[in-house]
This record gives structure tokens, C-alpha cells and sequence, in this order.
């Protein structure tokens, strides 16, 4: 496999070993974790073991010294295990939840949180979202009144992936009375005592925990404060482009999937005395599909290069997640269209990931919300 930029040889041959693993550990479990709509925990021992939770953190922590290139090459690979539940969880706790502990922590906090969070001990979830709070992270109710010691938390969060299984969370809290963006703050919250996790049922991701967490008077000890307080917006929005260029690259991923699936049936499929793909029609639309796919992995990966180059990506960033992700579900859909009656049964998965890719449209920043950004940045 040849190198494209922004990747080099090292890191083509990082995804030769993240696809082998995800192929002979995750894949053939796929089936069965959806099923159960868990994935055990020891998944993320297992990625521990190999350094995958670890690639772009500094080797003090357990980390593999790498960067950001090497945690793009996971996000895409994971794409593969046949789950975008087990993607989702495991890519919540690698790209969404750790980052704002390497890069905001304290030293003690980098030891006690990031450090476990590597070695695969401690699930880590992010949690902004509440019920009357998404994007709009200025309406966040989740209080953190200073008590001696540090603080007590009270409010609810919502659709937190890795929220039933999580040791800790990295909460978005107001730290003042005053309303918008001032007085946002982040605790690293343990689980336990006043803080409670219900799991939700979803469309699709189902071998994810996605959850309502509930803080009754958890109190959380001042060292636990994440960045300086009052200061909390500038932390969100410090990840938010790398969540959505992981969400962009897992959408590349999962586009290559499908259409190798479905060209692979096509092929072996036979209507009127030929295979599909003897029909002009069933192969002018592969060829529509496959240009989407390559289209948008061109998208994404100038928006990657300019992120790793240390450029202001927000417009390129903001672009490719929303060219990727409504592209990624109508390819799966369409992908679902040329297995025919096959697509709609659960044996042939173009139908889970038909499901899962719905997602994408509205985690990460709605599609709508990304009009908006790129609206402001082109200044109209």
C-alpha cells in the first residue's frame, strides 16, 4: 500500500497492523456485541496491549510517541471491525474524552486520568451534552457549586457514549451564575457516589453505551479541576476540530466498506442470465458512488493535512464534516439499494451500516450547525 499524503510509509504500515488486528480481534465479534448491544470491557485492554489507545500521547504516559497522522490511521481503519457502535466507543475514549486531559491536565491529573486511560484501565467519556443544551454549549445548566475542598455538581447530561462504563467523565459544568459562555468550566468527574448512568436505545451504534448521567451532589475535589475555571469554552472548542476530522475519516472508512461489499455482490449476484455488474446501470451507479467516497476522502485529507500542518482548518475541518457524513449515509444507502431484498436483512450488515451512518449528520455538530460556522468564517 503506497503512501498518500498526508500519510508516510510509517504510517501505512501502522494501518497494515491496526487492519490485521481489527480483522482477526474485533471483526469476528461484530455480530455478536451488536447483538448484545455491548462490547466487553477488556476491548480496550486488548488495544492497550497492541498501543493503540496511546498513538499520538508522549511515551511518559504509556503513550507511543506518535501524532496526530497515526490516531487518523486508526479512526479510519476501526472502520472495519463492523461495528460503528465498538468504533464509536472506543474512538470516544482515544479521540473525545482523553484529548482535553493531555492537553489541559496538571501533571498529577495526566498520571491519575490519561496514563490508566492508555493503558486500557480506565474508560474515559466526555460529557457537554444535556437535554436543553447541544451545540449550544452557552445554555449548559450542570452546575459546580465551590464548596471546601473543591465542588458539588448537580444537572443531568445526555447521549454520553461510553457513559454506562465509564470511570470517569470529563464534564462541562457552569462555575458561575452569569449566562453564555462565560463561567464554563471542566471537572474530571469520577463515577461513583451522587453520580448515576441510565443507557439509552438507539437507531443504530449498538454495541455502544450511549447514556443519561445524572450528578446528585457529587462532589469532585478541587484537584480535579481540568484547565482554569471560569475558562471552559476555550477547552471545547480546542477538540472540536479533531473530533470532527475523526468523524470525517471514519466516514471515508466506512464508504471504502461498503462499496467493497457491494461490488464484491454485484459481482456474484446474477439477474436476467448475468451478474449485476453486467447491467450498464448497476455499474454507472458503483462509479457514482465510488467518486463520492474518493471525493470526500480528498476533502478530508486536505483538511488533515492543513490541521497537522498547524493551519486555521476550521473552514476545510468544518467542510469536510459536513461533505462526509450526509455522503457517507446516502452511499450506504444506496449501497443497501444494490444488495436489494439481501440489503434490508441483518445477515448481509449493509443494513446496520446504513443505521450507523445516520448518526453522522447530527453528532459532532449538526449538519446545520456547520453551515452556520462556515457561513460566519466566509464572512456572509
Amino acid at each position: 500500500m503506497s503512501a498518500n499524503p498526508p500519510f508516510t510509509d510509517e504510517h501505512e504500515t501502522l494501518r497494515e497492523s491496526v487492519r490485521r488486528f481489527v480483522a482477526n480481534e474485533l471483526r469476528p465479534h461484530a455480530s455478536e456485541w451488536e447483538e448484545a448491544r455491548w462490547f466487553p470491557d477488556e476491548v480496550f485492554g486488548e488495544l492497550a496491549r497492541v498501543g493503540f489507545l496511546g498513538l499520538k500521547y508522549p511515551e511518559e504516559y504509556g503513550g507511543e510517541g506518535g501524532d496526530y497522522l497515526h490516531d487518523a490511521v486508526f479512526a479510519e481503519e476501526m472502520a472495519r471491525c463492523g461495528s460503528g457502535g465498538l468504533a464509536a466507543g472506543v474512538g470516544a475514549h482515544v479521540g473525545i474524552a482523553t484529548p482535553p486531559v493531555w492537553k489541559f491536565g496538571t501533571e498529577d491529573q495526566k498520571r491519575r486520568y490519561l496514563a490508566p486511560a492508555i493503558a486500557g484501565e480506565k474508560i474515559a467519556a466526555l460529557a457537554i451534552t444535556e437535554p436543553g443544551a447541544g451545540s449550544d454549549v452557552a445554555s449548559i445548566a450542570t452546575r459546580a457549586q465551590r464548596v471546601d475542598g473543591g465542588f458539588v455538581v448537580n444537572g443531568e447530561k445526555t447521549y454520553i457514549t461510553n457513559g454506562v462504563r465509564a470511570a470517569f467523565y470529563v464534564t462541562a459544568v457552569k462555575t458561575t451564575a452569569q449566562g453564555g459562555h462565560h463561567g464554563l468550566s471542566f471537572l474530571i468527574v469520577d463515577a461513583g457516589e451522587g453520580v448515576s448512568a441510565s443507557k439509552l436505545d438507539k437507531l443504530g451504534w449498538h454495541a455502544s453505551d450511549t447514556a443519561t448521567v445524572a450528578f446528585q451532589d457529587a462532589f469532585v475535589a478541587e484537584e480535579n479541576l481540568l484547565g482554569e475555571e471560569h475558562e471552559g469554552f476555550r477547552l471545547i472548542m480546542a477538540n472540536f476540530q479533531w473530533e470532527r476530522l475523526l468523524m470525517a475519516l471514519g466516514a471515508v472508512g466506512a464508504m471504502d466498506v461498503a462499496l467493497e461489499r457491494t461490488i464484491a455482490f454485484t459481482r456474484e449476484r446474477r439477474a436476467f442470465g448475468r451478474p449485476l455488474t453486467g447491467h450498464q446501470a448497476v455499474r454507472h451507479r458503483l462509479v457514482e458512488l465510488a467518486t463520492t467516497a474518493h471525493t470526500c476522502r480528498c476533502v478530508t485529507y486536505d483538511a488533515l493535512r492543513r490541521f497537522v500542518a498547524g493551519e486555521d482548518a476550521v473552514r476545510e475541518v468544518t467542510m469536510a464534516k459536513l461533505a462526509t457524513q450526509r455522503a457517507a449515509f446516502d452511499v450506504m444507502d444506496a449501497c443497501l439499494q444494490l444488495h436489494g431484498g439481501a440489503g434490508y436483512m441483518r445477515e448481509y450488515e449493509i443494513e446496520r451500516m446504513a443505521r450507523d451512518a445516520r448518526l453522522g449528520p447530527i453528532g459532532g455538530g449538526t449538519d446545520e450547525v456547520m453551515k452556520e460556522i462556515l457561513g460566519k468564517v466566509m464572512g456572509i
